[in-house]
C-alpha cells in the first residue's frame, strides 16, 4: 500500500514480503507483522531517514493497526535486475552497462544480486551473489542480441517464483528497459499474481519509445504490469527520455533501497 503523510514531501511505499504470506492455517495468526518501507522525497527522490513510530500509519483490511516499532532495515535484500538486452536496446546498451555497474557499486553489500537478460527468453547472466567483482563482470557482459525481442513478462513470473523460495525476508526486482516490443504472451493478471507470490517490490526504469504505444495484446499486458506492478508491490516507476539518464535514476533507486525502514505493527488474532 502507499501512504502520503501531510507535513512530509515523502511517499511511503510498503511492500509485502514472502515470509509473511498466510500459510492457510485455520486459527490464530501471529500478533506482529513486518513491512519494509521506502521513504523518500517526491521532488528530489532523496531518502528520508530517521523516522519513528509516529511517522507511519498502517491500514490493513480497512482498519488502522498499531505501529509497534520502526528501525532501519538491516537484513539482507535479494535484488534481481532484469535488463533489456534485445535488439531494440542496441543503441542504448553502452549506457545500460554503465548504469548497471554504477548501480551495483552503490548497492554495496545490500544482499545477493542477480542479473537476468530478457532477450528471446529469460536468461541468467549472473546468478545471485554478493561478489562485486563477479557482478561488475556480469554487467559488463550485457550485450544486445541481434534479432531478439523482449520476454519481460516471462522473466517477472520466473524470477518471482525463484524469489519465493529464497530465505531473505525482503526482496526487490529492478527492471531496466526500453519500451520495446513484447514477445511474452502472458496475461497481466498472471504476472501480477506471480509478483505478489514472490513478495518483491517491483522497481522499473523505462526508456520511453514510440514502440511503447503499440496497441496489440502483449504491449497492453506489458504496459499494465509496468504501471500497476510498482504500485501494488510498494515499488517505483521512473520514465526517462534518454538512455544517459539510466545511471542517475538507478543511483537514486539504490539510495532508496539502502535506506528502507522496518515497520513492525500489531495485528489482532482472528479466525480465517
Amino acid at each position: 500500500s502507499r501512504q502520503t503523510m501531510s507535513g512530509f514531501l515523502a511517499r511511503f511505499a510498503a511492500g509485502s514480503i514472502a515470509a509473511l504470506l498466510f500459510s492457510g492455517a485455520l486459527l490464530a495468526q501471529a500478533n506482529e507483522r513486518v513491512l519494509y518501507v521506502n521513504a523518500f522525497d517526491e521532488q528530489t527522490r532523496a531518502p528520508v531517514t530517521g523516522l519513528g513510530v509516529r511517522d507511519f500509519v498502517v491500514r490493513e483490511d480497512g482498519l488502522a493497526r498499531e505501529v509497534l516499532s520502526v528501525t532501519p532495515a538491516a537484513s539482507p535484500m535479494a535484488v534481481a535486475i532484469l535488463v533489456d538486452n534485445t535488439q531494440a536496446a542496441s543503441n542504448n546498451i553502452a549506457d545500460v552497462r554503465r548504469a548497471l555497474q554504477s548501480f551495483i557499486k552503490t548497492l554495496g553489500g545490500i544482499g545477493p544480486v542477480s542479473i537476468i537478460g530478457v532477450a528471446d527468453r529469460p536468461t541468467i547472466l549472473r546468478d545471485y551473489t554478493t561478489n562485486q567483482t563477479q557482478l561488475l563482470d556480469g554487467a559488463n557482459r550485457v550485450f544486445a542480441m541481434p534479432g531478439s525481442g523482449a520476454t519481460l513478462l516471462d522473466a517477472i513470473v520466473e524470477i518471482s517464483r525463484g524469489l519465493q523460495k529464497r530465505e531473505e525476508d525482503r526482496a526487490a526486482m529492478v527492471i531496466v528497459t526500453t519500451e520495446n516490443t513484447e514477445f511474452s504472451t502472458r496475461y497481466y493478471k498472471e504476472v501480477l499474481e506471480a509478483l505478489a507470490g514472490g513478495g518483491a517490490q517491483l522497481h522499473a526504469v523505462v526508456l520511453t519509445t514510440p514502440a511503447g504505444s503499440a496497441l496489440n495484446d502483449p504491449a497492453r499486458n506489458r504496459a499494465h504490469v509496468l504501471d500497476v506492478g510498482p504500485k501494488v508491490s510498494g515499488g517505483t516507476r521512473t520514465d526517462i527520455l534518454a538512455s544517459q539518464a539510466f545511471e542517475g535514476k538507478l543511483q537514486e533507486l539504490a539510495a532508496i533501497l539502502k535506506s528502507q525502514h522496518r515497520v513492525v505493527y500489531g495485528r489482532p488474532q482472528t479466525l480465517i
